[in-house]
């Protein structure tokens, strides 16, 4: 669903990844830029736009919680007295400019407001397509969010006010669950430079692209639902002072077929600056 056609990435002569940069989308969605279709060089869709059991997510995206109190994940709002509750605070990430926009690399503008049109963050975001080898190319996906509110911004989970486990919020990949899945290892809680999962004939390597990204936790749920995020605020706030900035970046390795532990992690190596 996008308001204008959306910017194609491509590797080896054949589109990789769509992106939705003016997506269409109702408001309790939180409105957000997002990456769906996206294929493996052999053609396999890796990503899943709007399932029924959770029609916020969308494919690619950086999702967050609660930020100052808005909700950029969509849908409904974890509070400490009733658990998830609809709220009226459901934020948009609203595309500014281009700052470059090919078919390898797209870099634009951004700014996060809230459901009453305050601005809380700006961010700069860079996507970028490249080859590995024959059966696989890496997802290059770089973004920084800067404070632009008179006030600190704190960033929650749902696990700050006491859902276990749901440290999500941040870069968050929703894939398809076609079949049965399989990890690399159990990372879910817990920093690691990369984990991969493998799932009806394609292979994910999500790599921590810096030293910030590679201190945060992982956020994977294979239950119910295949996700994977890097987590930006798992059992504390994370409080961006008025004119501070973050910074985080994650590479992703997109095969066709299985990848044995050496040859993640050789493609890991590869990849982490």
């Amino acid at each position: 669903m996008t308001g204008d056609a959306p910017a194609v990435l491509r590797v080896a002569d054949r589109t990789v990844a769509e992106y939705a940069w003016q997506p269409d989308l109702p408001v309790g969605l939180s409105p957000r830029p997002y990456l769906h279709p996206v294929r493996t060089l052999g053609g396999a869709v890796v990503t899943e736009l709007m399932p029924p059991s959770h029609r916020h997510h969308l494919g690619v995206s950086v999702a967050v919680a609660e930020v100052d109190g808005g909700n950029f994940w969509g849908g409904r709002t974890f509070t400490p007295e009733h658990g998830p509750a609809w709220l009226d605070n459901q934020g948009t990430q609203r595309h500014v400019r281009w700052l470059r926009r090919s078919d390898t690399a797209l870099a634009e503008a951004l700014r996060w407001d809230t459901i009453d049109g305050a601005s809380l963050l700006a961010e700069r975001r860079t996507i970028e397509a490249r080859p590995l080898d024959d059966t696989a190319w890496a997802l290059d996906f770089a973004f920084t969010l800067a404070n632009v509110a008179e006030r600190d911004l704190p960033i929650r989970s749902p696990a700050i006010h006491g859902r276990a486990g749901a440290g999500y919020g941040g870069f968050f990949w929703r894939a398809p669950s076609a079949g049965p899945s399989r990890l690399s290892a159990d990372v879910h809680g817990r920093s690691a430079p990369w984990m991969s999962i493998e799932s009806a004939g394609w292979t994910l390597v999500f790599v921590a692209g810096d030293a910030a990204t590679r201190a945060d936790r992982w956020f994977v749920r294979t239950r119910d639902y295949l996700g994977v995020g890097s987590a930006l605020a798992w059992d504390a706030p994370l409080v961006l002072a008025p004119g501070a900035s973050l910074t985080r970046r994650v590479v992703t390795v997109v095969a066709d077929g299985a990848l044995s532990g050496a040859r993640a992690a050789a493609y890991a190596g590869q990849l982490v600056s």
